[in-house]
């Protein structure tokens, strides 16, 4: 394996070399919010500028960038991958059982009043959510929830994604 130390100041200068570093991040940013770039190319082009940097910049070597970009990106999707694919087997679990209307069913009778609602389901399964899985797993079953009791879906991602803050 290849061995390099890194240079924190390879440009001379700490603020130069400081938004050179951040240049990644603001090209990933900027080219979805003022590009309109779909976030997957976004994240592609990031990637790209960042090991153009990595290796211009920094003088990385090409083995070692490559095996950080393929590790952090095995890093970033493994876990958060691992519990989206739980998470959609048991939404589908619960519907095939007949359960997920046994769900709807007894909140629509304990709570007829939508408020009261997104209390229970957003803010107190989500933080259970929350604390047992983390990575905005509450977001996406709270808002699943909220959708099959009548709340609009930009309504209930919005109040699950607020939710999501007070237990965090």
């Amino acid at each position: 394996m290849d061995h390099w130390l890194q240079n924190y100041d390879p440009l001379g200068n700490a603020f130069l070399s400081t938004l050179v570093a951040a240049l990644p991040v603001v090209v990933l940013l900027g080219s979805i919010a003022l590009l309109h770039i779909r976030i997957h190319f976004a994240a592609l082009l990031g990637l790209g500028v960042a090991l153009a940097i990595a290796l211009g910049v920094y003088r990385m070597p090409v083995r070692l960038a490559t095996a950080a970009a393929i590790f952090g990106g095995a890093y970033g999707l493994l876990p958060i991958g691992w519990i989206i694919l739980n998470l959609i087997f048991l939404y589908h679990l619960t519907v095939k059982a007949g359960l997920f209307e046994v769900l709807r069913g007894s909140l629509s009778r304990l709570a007829p009043d939508p408020r009261i609602q997104v209390i229970l389901v957003a803010f107190s399964f989500g933080a259970f959510f929350e604390g047992a899985a983390g990575f905005g797993t509450p977001v996406a079953v709270t808002a699943a929830i909220l959708i099959q009791l009548g709340f609009k879906p930009l309504h209930a991602s919005g109040l699950s994604l607020i939710a999501n803050t007070a237990p965090v």
